[in-house]
């Protein structure tokens, strides 16, 4: 019985190592383009909802270059992004470039340190609705705003907070 199951043992150690195939394949060319770093870079927030994060890496990515509209006569193009949960205008020069953007998404999740702002100076409000904006021009940078409508009872604000906490 012991030479019996020694045997078994053997077998199945062996056997894996001939029913391996190596298969040698060629992978397509993959051309990595950093153009639009300075866009990402800017816009890039760790504490930014997941859609807008998905919006801008989507736009960054754009290839103006290779869409069949693309012509070397133009200075720029104007291409617009649409989700369910808000959009961004993105100015392309002709070589592919974000020359700026208008981008603005409504009811997405705050950061922390502006629900924690708003909470300390308004305790007993509650938040009805918020849009985000952001504007981005390739010499001036990057500029981020909350807009949020708050309700107390009757009564109705509405309050502008960057995107660090402070009210403007």
């Amino acid at each position: 019985m012991r030479k019996f199951i020694l045997g078994l043992l053997a077998l199945g150690l062996t056997i894996p190592a001939f029913t391996q195939d190596v298969k040698v394949e060629e992978l397509s060319e993959v051309v990595v383009r950093p153009m639009n770093y300075k866009y990402l870079n800017a816009t890039d927030n760790l504490t930014a909802a997941i859609p807008v994060k998905m919006l801008e890496r989507k736009v960054a990515s754009y290839d103006v270059t290779e869409q069949d509209y693309y012509q070397d006569d133009f200075d720029f193009y104007t291409v617009s992004f649409f989700i369910p949960d808000g959009k961004i205008v993105a100015v392309y020069d002709g070589e592919g470039k974000i020359m700026r953007t208008i981008e603005k998404f409504k009811d997405i999740k705050l950061p922390y340190n502006v629900q924690t702002a708003l909470h300390d100076r308004f305790p007993n409000w509650e938040l009805v609705g918020d849009a985000y904006r952001v504007s981005y021009t390739e010499t001036k940078g990057v500029k981020k705003s909350f807009t949020l409508k708050l309700r107390n009872g009757d009564k109705m604000m509405r309050v502008k907070m960057s995107d660090d906490g402070e009210f403007l």
